[in-house]
């Protein structure tokens, strides 16, 4: 009986067009549900932390290998060895590879098929946009297993609301995409079949826009978590001033107002 493949972490880059990159990031453990080990989490912090250097990267996606899932959590038999100490160093790695995707200084988009559980759906949660397969199961399994859902479940209440993220973390119960989609967990959902075009037709909205200006509403939308109203106003300002350092805002509305008037004139 050959050996299963080694858990790992894949990227590939595309360049859709000339000097722009869009990053593919794999995880890999296909045999065990991609289950997260604190090798397969260390491989994505670094991945994660190379692909923000790229200069021309314009989105990036998360997905798991094969077609039975996203990630179905944490590597089980890594959990069940762990003891007080053992287990801080394990949740501060999940905690970091999500964090590592959160940083990231463009979209990140989560392509889920399969199971998203535990903390794979945490690592789905710490991604900006989640497009869903209709067959996809989602789930927070932790106090089933006697252990709290931690870390970046912690962004669960402002995707689904307190009410609905005490239901998903106090059951531990899965549920379906059609919940997901209804509960505000994810921003589409399509058959299965038609996932891949509709990672494809997000990420094409996304190249149409400004590479500066998306970047800079990443990182607005990043500092309004954490800042009161007053001061997320103030950061707005801020943010739109830098858009005007340099030529991206005078070449788009050239563009766009050049478009209009080719259609009027069309009419």
């Amino acid at each position: 009986m050959a050996d299963s493949p080694r858990p790992k972490i894949e990227i590939s880059i595309r360049q859709p067009l000339t000097g722009v990159h869009v990053a593919w990031i794999t995880i890999g453990n296909e045999s065990m549900l991609n289950a997260l080990n604190s090798s397969l989490m260390d491989q994505l912090v670094g991945v994660l932390r190379e692909a923000a250097l790229d200069e021309q990267l314009r989105a990036v996606v998360i997905a798991g290998a094969g077609e039975k899932a996203f990630s179905g959590g944490a590597d089980f038999r890594e959990l069940a060895r762990l003891n007080a100490v053992s287990a801080r160093d394990f949740i501060t790695r999940l905690h970091r590879a999500c964090q590592a995707i959160r940083d990231l200084p463009v979209p990140v988009i989560a392509r889920i098929q399969g199971y998203a559980l535990g903390a794979g759906l945490e690592l789905a949660a710490s991604c900006d946009l989640r497009i869903a397969a209709d067959t996809a199961i989602f789930g927070m399994p932790e106090v089933k297993l006697g252990i709290p859902s931690v870390i970046e479940a912690a962004l669960l209440p402002s995707l689904v609301g307190w009410g609905r993220a005490r239901e998903i973390l106090y059951l531990g119960e899965n549920f379906d995409a059609t919940d997901a989609l209804a509960w505000g967990l994810v921003e589409r959902v399509v058959p299965k079949v038609s996932l891949d075009e509709a990672v494809e037709q997000c990420i094409e909205s996304l190249l149409r826009t400004g590479p500066r200006a998306i970047r800079l509403q990443k990182k607005l939308i990043r500092s309004w978590e954490d800042l009161p109203l007053r001061a997320a106003i103030e950061a707005g300002i801020d943010s739109l001033a830098a858009a005007y350092e340099g030529d991206e805002p005078r070449l788009a509305m050239q563009n766009f107002l050049a478009a209009r008037r080719s259609r009027k004139l069309e009419h």
